[in-house]
């Protein structure tokens, strides 16, 4: 019996290996599979195609209404804190990086003109199915719980405003609107406002991108008149001698202050999720990314010249600073504004959201690695109904069950980690379109190569990020600045580059590189709990890939339109 026992075990390792080997080289060669454009003459009629209805002024209000909230109204007080009047410089640097960041998504949206998927697809066409599907899920998990939190906060305003009428004047329960009534030592927090309002934009969305512009606009418009009729009457009420010392703290509060506020920028990637709603997509879409970040960054300038100007740095406050500098100088009415412009602020920035959520789980959808369910889009009404009723669904139940809030901590890892490898494919793609290289290498691919050096480039970025965070002696930030510059100079000297058609980004690889660099040294002054939320949210995406993407997606389905705009869009 023993000896027949191990005769059988030894006869079934063979086939267990094989089995094992078989699984592994299946997932692997599905992990590696890319997404290859078709040519631009293809039709694709199927009816699941989107209605390009948004033109170049919709898709700068886009990216506006997508980046200005409330903070604008609290950010630039509370960052001047510590800076002093050189949070102006705080926003200008922090907005010259994000130029860098948008000029590379201007280029690949001008690239891949014709369809939704945004970071995802450009990531599935320059690297691989699997890369794409973390990009996915790492952006994901960020507009979910940031569509939540602003829900919550949205909430909290409109209940404010509404107090401004004697009649609700501390008639309103906490758990309608403000904050939330919370139950089992906190960990439930009931708030019946916020999902209300999720549940009346999700039904805007669903109606049709024509209708849900048309509020955006509106409530852009209206939020962008209260922030310049804000800085034209502050400017009245400044006082120089206020913006004296400029840099109170040292350059040092002002590059922290540069980490800080960068976040007050993110929203311009959300008009390369409008492709395929766009009329003009070649054209159109670059402008309007660079339009808004250029829009956006001469507000908050604007603001905080005005708040630092009026009241001294040292007195402005923490939870209202605008509202607070108005009211010490007597323009109670002001505040009034402000609270109004937050609310459509909030508005915007939350319609946006869920509009780009539903667009990329459109394009996962189309692709199989979601279920076929979420690639429906509803033929008169052109919008994917499904998608869009499963983002808001969501969000509802996260904003009126949790006190969303407290995760606010690791939010910021999917924007960072969106952006990084956008600027990746940029050089990535430029690659892929040159059939030969300059200096062939012997031991390994020159498509490794560069990956190795992008690799390198990232991780000194979160290197001299730790050692800045740290406060460690300036060498150790040299040497990681020194390695990544040697990087770089391996991608300009052993890589050849292909000009694209449409917008090209210019000082290709630098740019990018440089992009890269700044992103992963933001990564790292991120709360540590948002690194455990990175790792293991990835471990959860490779094993949900496993079990169901590797075998349901099709890169080379032909019901997925992605193809290039025909030229007469483009022009």
């Amino acid at each position: 019996m023993g000896g027949e026992a191990l005769i059988h075990k030894s006869n079934s390792n063979p086939a267990s290996s094989s089995s094992s080997s078989t699984c592994f080289s299946h997932f692997w060669t599905s992990a590696l599979r890319t997404k290859t454009l078709t040519s631009p003459n293809v039709s694709t009629n199927h009816g699941d195609e989107l209605l390009r209805r948004l033109g170049l002024f919709e898709l700068v209000l886009i990216g506006v209404g997508a980046s200005i909230g409330a903070g604008i109204f609290v950010v630039t007080g509370t960052v001047a804190r510590d800076a002093g009047p050189g949070v102006t410089v705080s926003f200008i640097l922090a907005g010259a990086a994000c130029v860098l960041n948008a000029l590379c998504y201007a280029e690949l949206a001008s690239r891949f003109p014709a369809v939704v998927g945004g970071a995802y697809l450009y990531t599935y066409t320059a690297f691989n199915e699997l890369t794409a599907f973390l990009v996915f899920a790492q952006l994901m998990l960020d507009y979910h719980i940031g569509a939540a939190s602003i829900a919550r906060s949205l909430a909290s305003y409109v209940v404010t405003v509404l107090e401004l009428f004697p009649f609700f004047k501390d008639n309103i329960p906490n758990w309608i609107g403000h904050g939330g009534e919370e139950f089992l030592g906190g960990t439930l927090s009931i708030n019946i406002l916020a999902p209300i309002l999720l549940s009346l934009l999700t039904i805007i969305l669903c109606w049709g991108v024509g209708e849900s512009s048309i509020l955006n606009s509106c409530m852009t418009a209206l939020k962008v008149t209260i922030v310049i009729i804000v800085i034209f009457v502050g400017a009245f009420e400044v006082d120089v001698s206020n913006w004296s010392p400029f840099a109170p703290n040292g350059f040092k509060e002002i590059l922290t202050g540069a980490t800080v506020v960068f976040f007050a920028y993110v929203g311009f990637d959300a008009v390369a999720n409008s492709a395929e709603e766009s009329k003009k997509p070649q054209r159109d879409l670059p402008i309007a990314i660079l339009g808004s970040l250029l829009i956006c960054a001469a507000l908050y300038i604007g603001v905080c010249l005005v708040i630092t100007g009026m009241v001294p740095y040292k007195f402005l406050g923490e939870d209202a600073p605008l509202a607070d500098a108005f009211s010490s100088k007597g323009l109670k009415y002001v505040s009034v504004l402000i609270s109004v412009g937050a609310v459509a602020g909030l508005t915007t920035t939350l319609l946006v959201g869920l509009y780009v959520q539903s667009r990329l789980y459109l394009g996962l959808g189309r692709d199989g690695l979601l279920p076929s369910i979420f690639a429906k889009v509803h033929r008169t009404r052109h919008t994917p109904v499904h998608s869009q009723i499963w983002v808001g669904i969501v969000a509802a139940l996260l904003a009126g069950l949790f006190n969303v809030h407290v995760l606010s901590h690791i939010l910021s890892v999917g924007t960072l980690t969106g952006y990084s490898v956008v600027s990746a494919c940029v050089i990535a793609l430029r690659w892929k379109d040159k059939t030969a290289n300059r200096i062939p290498s012997r031991w390994t691919s020159a498509w490794r190569e560069g990956v190795i050096c992008l690799v390198v480039i990232a991780a000194c970025g979160f290197g001299g990020g730790l050692c800045y965070r740290l406060s460690s002696a300036y060498i150790f930030l040299l040497i990681p600045g020194v390695i990544a510059v040697i990087a770089c100079a391996a991608l300009c000297l052993r890589q050849a580059y292909a000009h694209p058609p449409g917008f090209s980004c210019p000082g290709v690889p630098i740019v990018p590189a440089v992009s890269i660099f700044f992103n992963m040294f933001l990564f790292a002054q991120l709360h540590h709990e948002a690194w455990w939320r990175f790792i293991i949210l990835g471990v959860i995406t490779i094993g949900l890939y496993a079990v169901y993407g590797q075998y349901h997606a099709n890169p080379s389905s032909d019901t997925v339109i992605y193809h290039r705009a025909p030229l007469q869009e483009a022009q």
